[in-house]
């Protein structure tokens, strides 16, 4: 989680201001095994890399202060240069507050694969907390052939408190072309985001994206996640190139999480 200490400005007109902060992991091919020579952490992002797992490295964000709070204006850059393996995770979830100010929060990842790289990023899920403004995006960059894993989950307010907004995008480019680019909205004053035809009442969300080169000889097919509504659903389906998307909503993080797992065990 993005949640420690708090913020500490010395002034009122940093308060005001939020907190701007970027941090920044390069991961590099060294034989057989991935260093890196980039772990810059700012703001919020306190980057520690964690024991390699064969030839890929790992990187955890843990959170050093309370973010994302209104006004706060966040990203986190990584890159897996050519031939690398990187897998990046979180600590705990992120959560995102109203803060001192009614200004929106922004939260940006932007994510470059190069030639024959690979990147498995799957934090922990954001909570959007009542009161909060939350404008996530995730920008992605991938060289033909490099591989993907990205996971990203919404868990819709606390236990017994109604959520916060966000919206949130994901763009996705191979070799300059785009792949997927799509914006989902939810929370106070977004229409339908809460209808059957939207989350039906859940409020937990997320979605799992695979990318890899062998998927244009055998593309994934469709599989359905979950049996009981009530529990939550989701459908991995193909992509126009060689990837899939996995979408799910269910009653918790739990739920989701399981869901999401499903689809990435079939593939």
């Amino acid at each position: 989680m993005i949640l420690a200490t708090g913020h500490t400005p010395s002034a009122p007109q940093q308060a005001a201001a939020g907190v701007h902060a970027t941090a920044r992991v390069v991961a590099a091919a060294r034989g057989d095994t991935t260093i890196l020579p980039v772990l810059s952490s700012d703001g919020p992002f306190d980057l520690r890399g964690l024991r390699p797992h064969g030839s890929q490295a790992r990187v955890c964000i843990i959170g050093a202060m309370i973010a994302p709070l209104g006004g706060d204006r966040l990203r986190i850059e990584a890159i897996a240069q050519r031939g690398a393996a990187l897998h990046v995770t979180s600590a705990a979830a992120t959560l995102a507050l109203r803060g001192p100010t009614p200004e929106h929060a922004t939260y940006d990842v932007h994510l470059t694969v190069e030639e024959q790289a690979q990147l498995h990023w799957l934090p922990q899920p954001l909570i959007c907390a009542a009161g909060s403004n939350l404008r996530q995006s995730w920008t992605v960059d991938l060289a033909p052939t490099a591989r993907l894993v990205l996971r990203e989950e919404q868990i819709l307010g606390r236990t017994g408190e109604p959520p916060g907004h966000v919206t949130t995008r994901l763009t996705v480019r191979r070799g300059g072309r785009t792949l997927l680019d799509q914006q989902a909205e939810y929370g106070p004053d977004t229409p339908g985001w809460d209808s059957p035809a939207v989350l039906a009442g859940h409020r937990a969300t997320g979605q799992l994206l695979l990318v890899d080169p062998a998927f244009e000889d055998k593309p994934p097919a469709i599989h359905l996640l979950g049996d009981a509504p009530e529990d939550g659903q989701g459908v991995l389906a193909p992509l126009a190139g060689p990837a899939a998307l996995a979408t799910a909503v269910a009653p918790n993080s739990l739920r989701l999480r399981r869901l999401l797992d499903a689809a990435h065990t079939a593939h």
